[in-house]
């Protein structure tokens, strides 16, 4: 199922949001797709997926999923998720809203997903409460995001892409995030965590420390 993806539109980056839904593919090509079979590797039940975007997690849902409620802010990569959603193996339903609002009810969800999304949201923290909130309890957040770099050269330059350029180009992005440590913080236990560079080539990117795993939702 999908809602109309015209209706309100909560989050607004066109130009990032159509060049984004361009490269999508190529970047799924890259390995992309193989990092998002891993990341849902063993998830089954109700799900919900903020920051859904393109919705190129939807196809890698296996079927022991029974529905996913797929948040996604952003009007242009709302209806490209709309349109994916048609032809997923699971029942997605794709709706307007953001991380740090989700609307559903508390403890509603048996899973959790974010990928490539919590570098965006406004208020990290914000969105992992909410995240913690719509779990039930013992429900588990399945997480791939960019992160802070271990180096602290990598680092700087990180903290200044991001008081600088890179949020305006990158709709909202910050590369310097310590995410896995406010994944702890916000009421998880992290079960595992894989720590790789994405992509891992001769150039360094700001975005390729990333982490991979899952954590529990403490009672």
């Amino acid at each position: 199922m999908t809602q109309d993806a015209a209706d309100g539109p909560a989050v607004d980056h066109p130009l990032f949001a159509r060049l984004w839904a361009r490269m999508a593919p190529a970047i799924e090509r890259s390995g992309a797709a193989q990092h998002r079979d891993r990341l849902l590797t063993g998830i089954g039940g109700r799900v919900v997926e903020p920051g859904a975007g393109t919705g190129a997690n939807f196809a890698h849902y296996p079927p022991e999923v029974t529905e996913v409620l797929a948040v996604e802010p952003e009007r242009h990569l709302r209806g490209v998720a709309a349109q994916a959603a048609r032809t997923a193996r699971v029942p997605v339903t794709v709706v307007d809203g953001t991380a740090e609002d989700i609307p559903a009810g508390d403890g509603t969800f048996d899973a959790a997903v974010v990928s490539l999304v919590l570098c965006s949201v406004p208020d990290q923290a914000a969105a992992l409460r909410e995240l913690r909130r719509v779990l039930r309890p013992g429900g588990r957040l399945y997480f791939w995001e960019h992160v802070r770099a271990e180096r602290r050269g990598s680092a700087r330059v990180q903290d200044l892409l991001d008081r600088t350029v890179w949020p305006t180009v990158g709709g909202g992005c910050h590369t310097g995030r310590d995410t896995a440590a406010e994944i702890a913080a916000a009421g998880f236990t992290i079960e595992r965590v894989e720590r790789f560079r994405f992509p891992d080539g001769r150039v360094p990117m700001p975005t390729a420390p990333q982490v991979l795993g899952t954590a529990l939702r403490r009672p």
